[in-house]
């Protein structure tokens, strides 16, 4: 099963949307999620701060902000 981790924050209307969309693209597919709260770490702030929600996969960020989900499907298909 493919995991993917969605850096996010609370009050945070884009990252309600990546949820939205992750929850029902796992519907679908054997996709499943990790959620973390930026704000659970110093480190995440600096790092992620401005460029939530990020979607990290296999240690990479493979997208932020307005997620593409056609490009996520593909990406994932490939894999």
């Amino acid at each position: 099963m493919t995991e993917l981790i969605l850096y996010t924050r609370d009050k945070c209307p884009l990252c309600d949307k990546a949820k939205d969309q992750l929850n029902e693209f796992k519907n679908e597919t054997r996709l499943s999620f990790q959620e973390v709260d930026i704000y659970s770490d110093d480190a995440l702030i600096e790092k992620y701060g401005l460029m939530i929600p990020v979607l990290e996969w296999r240690g990479e960020v493979i997208q932020y902000g307005n997620l593409d989900m056609e490009d996520l499907r593909k990406r994932l298909i490939k894999s």
